[in-house]
């Protein structure tokens, strides 16, 4: 199993390492270090990895290995066995797209940060009802966006959020100027045909635009 750097101890908090998670698809685990190096040069330590491919895990691994300066953790996390094989990878944090009750309480004991997803007030409320302040809100765009986020704030002000889906460039500033938003996660920092074409100076460039956001 491998283990996080001794110079580089596990986040208490994944939502307060910078204003922009990027959300990572890696089809081939050669660009992992790559990749993580420029949005760690551009100030994006945390970077979510997601199990959507069948390189994610071989490129956490990478990542945790040969990445000092990396938080890597592991995104679409929707099964305990999922847990377990990205713990195993190197994974410091983890995020779930949606939660229930067996997958909460695998992330609770995994002894990482993890960022379960909601959608709904009630998903809300009884996550603070199990102790769970810091929440995934996804597909944010879809679910009500700055709005919805925004109504939230006076009932619920003990929740925390890092919307997902639908959040780009355009849109991102007015997310991270609501009160319950800590950070915002999105792909358009490592757009495809610029992983296709390993121009990681590009990447670079967007993750330093990204994390100036705030």
């Amino acid at each position: 199993m491998t283990t996080p750097l001794p110079s580089s101890p596990p986040p208490s908090s994944v939502l307060d390492l910078a204003p922009v998670l990027p959300v990572v698809v890696v089809e081939d685990v050669a660009d992992a270090v790559p990749l993580a190096r420029a949005l760690v040069a551009g100030g994006l330590p945390a970077i979510e990895v997601t199990l959507r491919t069948p390189a994610a895990l071989g490129a956490i691994r990478a990542i945790a290995d040969g990445v000092p300066g990396a938080v890597v953790g592991a995104g679409t996390v929707i099964s305990p066995a999922n847990i377990a094989d990205s713990l195993a990878a190197g994974a410091r944090f983890l995020v779930s797209p949606g939660w229930t009750d067996g997958l909460l309480e695998a992330m609770k004991a995994s002894g990482v940060p993890f960022l379960p997803g909601v959608s709904t007030t009630s998903e809300v409320v009884a996550l603070l009802e199990r102790g769970v302040h810091e929440m995934k809100f996804f597909p944010a765009e879809a679910a009500g966006g700055t709005a919805y986020l925004k109504s939230l704030a006076g009932p619920l002000p003990q929740a925390r959020f890092c919307p997902t889906g639908g959040v780009g460039l355009g849109n991102a500033a007015a997310y991270l100027a609501l009160k319950n938003v800590a950070c915002v996660g999105g792909s358009w920092i490592v757009p495809g045909d610029a992983v296709e074409a390993r121009d990681w100076g590009r990447v670079e460039a967007l993750a330093r635009e990204a994390a100036a956001l705030r």
